[in-house]
């Protein structure tokens, strides 16, 4: 039997894309089912299905642990986090594109966007210790954090977003009829640029959920503060062998993040496409 070039072709496409898609999967798996196993379900067989719809480890997690509390404190982070940068940088943004052939703002769009190329763990120590000594190591500090980071990427795809999307005359019919610079970019710009501000929305609001390593370093000393990612990190330190609870609080902070991405997920490839174009 012959195999021609495309039916070879695709076949090796659908065997990456079956890789794939066992390797994202088999994790999740293990989650969800380890999560409705009782201890002993788990000893016998790691990756065997549960035989029962067992909802005591969700019970334990919320009862034992003050859950809620840490899901009040990531709340808190993620929401205002976001509610700040879809307000502070697209208006920083629209400064700098109406601006651009300007050397002062051009020389402040690239010194932003340099922040892009530096990791984060070289940046980790003065954080801590900087943070610290301002007495900014609790949540409100946090929030200041993602704030000033999310400025890096969120001012590269505003700019270029606001250059190549929205035409510079309906600003001018503002301006022709008496109104001022505010008005113009509240009642035309921020508008135009709504698909932008979900798409960065909606990823700041999941990178912050999930993130672990500024709250590890920031609020790990004080457990009132703690995230839900911390949470994890603690809860499952203690409990050593109790990967059954450890689990099912994974699944329940999934839950929310999965529902934002599920239903925004068109503003999210829609914003991206249109605004990621480097002018």
């Amino acid at each position: 039997m012959i195999i021609r070039p495309k039916a070879a072709t695709l076949l090796l496409r659908l065997a990456f894309l079956i890789i794939g898609l066992v390797l994202v999967l088999f994790p999740f798996y293990i989650t969800v089912v380890t999560a409705f196993k009782t201890p002993q379900e788990s000893t016998q067989n790691f990756f065997a299905l549960p035989s029962s719809f067992n909802l005591d480890n969700f019970r334990t997690v919320i009862q034992r642990a003050n859950y809620w509390r840490f899901v009040f404190n990531s709340t808190v982070i993620s929401v205002v986090s976001v509610c700040f940068i879809a307000v502070l940088i697209p208006m920083a943004s629209y400064a700098i594109a109406r601006n651009f052939n300007k050397r002062y703002y051009k020389t402040l769009y690239y010194f932003i966007i340099m922040g892009i190329f530096i990791p984060f763990q070289v940046i980790m120590l003065p954080l801590s210790i900087s943070m610290r000594r301002s007495g900014l190591n609790n949540i409100t500090g946090v929030i200041l954090f993602y704030i000033g980071v999310s400025f890096m990427k969120g001012v590269f795809l505003f700019t270029n977003y606001i250059r190549t999307t929205v035409p510079i005359e309906l600003e001018e019919s503002v301006y022709i009829d008496g109104g001022s610079v505010a008005r113009a970019y509240f009642s035309i710009v921020y508008p135009l640029i709504m698909p932008m501000v979900a798409t960065i929305v909606v990823l700041d609001f999941l990178w912050i959920w999930n993130d672990f390593m500024v709250p590890l370093i920031l609020l790990n000393r004080n457990p009132s503060n703690w995230t839900l990612p911390l949470f994890q990190y603690n809860f499952k330190t203690q409990y050593t062998f109790e990967y059954n609870l450890a689990f099912a609080s994974y699944i329940m902070s999934i839950l929310p993040v999965l529902l934002v991405y599920i239903f925004a997920q068109k503003y999210i490839v829609s914003g991206l496409t249109s605004g990621a174009v480097k002018s």
